[in-house]
């Protein structure tokens, strides 16, 4: 078996990768400093897969920590890297943390992915890069605007980083998926999105809303120039998203690249307001949701869904769930941890 590393595999879609990577057949090492997770996540995953991962606890921002894995771990045939701040809200609010966490990590790990024998390296990159993109759906051709947030802003450098350690380093393979919007959980309810605190995504804090954890949810603004005032994003199941990591992954081990840096939208190529996701639990949960209309939130882009017709010909990947598919995953997850 192939040992990969996935940083951050208890977090939300790490978790659900690894679920992907072990039903393949990978062996796999997670990475995790539980700042955003759980330990128990392990449980879930072992539960689904029959097959305990491997896991360390440990902090990406130290240095000779990272190192010292590395030198313990030297057959690692690739390395996906989730491990990040990933609130836009937060960020704006406090950009070092995110500078210091998001960059400083990934510098840390692409030190040491260069002394690999193998040098196979996925980035969970993001929708963010673009910023307020001039048209949809959005290509991978799109030009990289100033990032409406410090966290879009660590995507951006993040990826660049990258493309000036691929161009001096032939042997390093690099895949950056850029993400749109994650939503769901997995179909045993086994895992899913366990946010720590408030939650900063929408879905989540629909589901919370509708188990009574949340009074109300507040929807960010209603005067945007979309078909209904609310802001249009690319809500793709977590599943879904996470195929795409080990398509993505096969295609390096396989020498199928093109490049030795390559980047790829991963979303469903369909815009959903936030009114649509509203309407989409309603439908699929049965309950009437509160909700009210609250201030635009600074940092949102107006628009933003992919096109994905190179990731669809190229990796060979599409997305199969439709949104009131991960909305009934996202709500059975919730009614199973709440026990309701």
């Amino acid at each position: 078996m192939k040992k990969v590393l996935v940083t951050g595999g208890l977090g939300f879609i790490g978790s659900h990768t690894v679920v992907e990577l072990q039903n393949k057949g990978f062996e796999v090492v997670i990475v995790d400093d539980l700042s955003n997770s759980s330990i128990e996540v392990i449980e879930g995953i072992t539960a689904i897969t029959n097959q305990k991962p491997i896991f360390e606890k440990l902090d990406l921002k130290n240095k000779s920590a990272v190192a010292q894995f590395f030198r313990a771990h030297k057959d690692i045939s690739g390395v996906i890297h989730f491990a990040a701040s990933k609130a836009v809200g937060e960020s704006v609010n406090n950009p070092l943390l995110y500078y210091e966490n998001n960059l400083n990590t990934l510098i840390y790990m692409m030190k040491e992915v260069l002394n690999l024998n193998t040098q196979n390296f996925i980035f969970s990159s993001s929708c963010t890069v673009y910023g307020q993109a001039d048209e949809m759906p959005i290509t991978e051709n799109a030009p990289v605007k100033p990032a409406e947030s410090p966290y879009g802003n660590t995507k951006q450098i993040g990826e660049e980083i990258i493309r000036d350690v691929c161009n001096v380093e032939p042997h390093l393979k690099v895949i950056a998926l850029r993400y749109f919007n994650p939503i769901g959980a997995h179909s045993t309810a086994k895992i899913g999105e366990l946010p720590i605190g408030i939650p900063q995504n929408l879905v989540p804090f629909i589901t919370q809303t509708a188990a009574g954890l949340r009074d109300c949810l507040s929807v960010f603004g209603d005067d945007y120039p979309t078909p209904d005032g609310t802001c249009l994003r690319d809500y793709i199941h977590v599943v879904d998203l996470a195929k795409a990591h080990v398509v993505a992954l096969q295609r390096l081990l396989d020498n199928k690249q093109e490049s030795n840096f390559e980047t790829f939208n991963i979303g469903t190529g369909v815009g959903s307001s936030v009114f649509d996701v509203i309407k989409s639990f309603e439908r699929v949960s049965g309950k009437s949701l509160n909700y009210k209309i609250a201030p635009r939130r600074k940092g949102d882009v107006i628009s933003a869904y992919a096109d994905t017709k190179k990731a669809n010909s190229v990796l060979g990947w599409k997305a199969k769930s439709t949104l009131d598919d991960a909305m009934s995953s996202a709500w059975n997850w919730e009614k199973t941890i709440r026990n309701l």
